[in-house]
């Protein structure tokens, strides 16, 4: 027994779920980092408005993306035991839910646009450059929930190259479309915000297009067919509720208080809203592999300990916490380094560029922590099968200690915008040693598998 494994199939097995996964993130990630180019040389209440209305989008993608991670985390226990019957069932409740939600969100991003946007920031063009572009964009929340769910069930049985394939369809078409819509490009007409919501509606439905293709007609997995799409047999629909339950939640507090973070940073002013939106689009980018590495992580996991074979598994949990740590160095300063090129792309004020160089240097030291804690709380713990720790920890974290103290920061302490966007970090450094003791517990293995 070694500290760090020697076995080359777990390397092998565990990167090419990665690879897979990271790549898929960066280019979702590249399209809403073309999104913001293109809207920065538009103009910057055009950003601000758009870096507004994705926080509603975000809210939406975390607990849609916790639906998916709740299918995960259960198919994959089966896909381990090599039981395939139940997948479609843990499939078709995922996506009803799924859909609910998208519905939801849908109607009230079309009829409540202004009043939900005036509760993040009260400067009235950044506001009405945001209801533009949400009472369109608002029409992809149904189409982004149906193809979150199905390519979550596809990841479940190690059938990751497809989310790359619909993610790179997606980057074309939006970004052609982008450059098309909003500037008045190749015969369009010049719509800026507009533009770039009605880009991003087409690149979706081609998104859920070849994903449904994928599924119903090329998959030698699962082999669903449409029939099955919302099939969900009761008992299965039951442990389901039972194991995503916590990580919807988790997902929804986390999505609520990512929008009250930005109505914190709303509040300072649009050039703490753009700086934010410039430095987050490079931190999406850059994190990719931290991110996909949790993802993998739980279908590694999960899909082990629904095999019953557990007589590796400490050895290869020290090696992923390792390899977490090594991503999280390696990603910081890439953020550090790339900081001052990202920001000479932007057409803004020089208030802004400070701000933005700021908070990447915040993030350059920051995503340490988060490399290592989210990969081992979302990743090894809530895919071993103990999803509740992780919604506990993340209500406690987020409400006890970030809200207050980026609160007290901007409105009580009243201080520099900096300082907020430290606060609202600063528990992805302290959560890494929650992280360290529970990962190292092993309390976290459950079978959630029947029969």
């Amino acid at each position: 027994m070694h500290f760090i494994t020697r076995d080359k199939s777990f390397y092998k097995e565990f990167f090419s779920l990665l690879v897979f996964i990271a790549l898929q993130n960066l280019i979702v990630y590249c399209v809403n980092l073309a999104d913001n180019v293109m809207l920065g040389r538009w103009s910057e209440e055009a950003l601000s408005g758009v870096a507004l209305a994705n926080q509603i989008q975000f809210l939406l993608q975390m607990i849609v993306s916790s639906v998916g991670e709740g299918v995960v985390v259960l198919a994959s226990q089966y896909w381990g035991k090599k039981d395939l019957r139940p997948i479609p069932d843990v499939n078709g409740v995922g996506l009803k839910i799924a859909l609910g939600t998208g519905l939801l969100f849908t109607l009230a991003g079309f009829f409540l646009p202004r009043q939900i946007l005036s509760l993040m920031c009260s400067e009235a063009p950044v506001v009405a450059e945001g209801v533009k572009y949400m009472r369109i964009v608002c029409f992809t929340y149904l189409l982004y929930s149906a193809s979150t769910v199905l390519l979550a069930t596809m990841r479940s049985v190690e059938n990751v190259h497809i989310g790359m394939i619909v993610s790179v369809m997606a980057l074309f078409v939006n970004v052609i479309l982008n450059y098309a819509f909003i500037f008045g490009r190749l015969g369009c007409p010049r719509m800026g915000v507009e533009g770039a919501a009605l880009a991003t509606l087409i690149a979706r439905a081609c998104e859920l297009i070849v994903t449904l293709v994928f599924v119903l007609r090329l998959d030698k997995r699962l082999r669903m067919k449409a029939g099955e799409l919302f099939k969900s047999e009761r008992t299965i629909s039951r442990d389901y509720i039972r194991v995503a339950t916590p990580v919807i939640l988790s997902g929804l507090s986390w999505g609520v208080a990512q929008f009250i973070q930005a109505a914190i940073l709303g509040h300072l002013g649009s050039a703490a809203v753009a700086a934010n939106s410039m430095a987050m689009s490079l931190f999406s980018i850059v994190s990719v592999v931290a991110y996909g590495a949790g993802s993998a992580a739980a279908v590694f996991v999960g899909k082990l300990v629904g095999s019953g074979d557990q007589s590796r598994l400490r050895e290869y949990v020290r090696t992923l916490q390792a390899l977490f740590l090594l991503i999280g160095l390696i990603t910081g300063t890439l953020i550090f380094v790339l900081k001052d090129g990202i920001i000479s792309v932007y057409n803004v004020a020089d208030e802004t560029r400070a701000l933005a160089r700021s908070f990447m240097t915040v993030l350059s030291i920051t995503v340490v922590g988060s490399a290592y804690q989210a990969p081992c709380l979302t990743g090894i713990v809530r895919g071993g099968g103990r999803t509740s720790f992780v919604f506990y920890n993340d209500l406690i974290f987020q409400w006890g200690m970030v809200i207050t103290l980026s609160l007290l920061s901007a409105f009580v302490w009243k201080l520099s915008p900096v300082w907020v966007f430290f606060f609202l970090k600063s528990d992805q450094l302290v959560k890494c040693i929650v992280a360290a003791f529970e990962v190292n517990s092993y309390r976290w293995i459950r079978k959630l598998t029947r029969g």
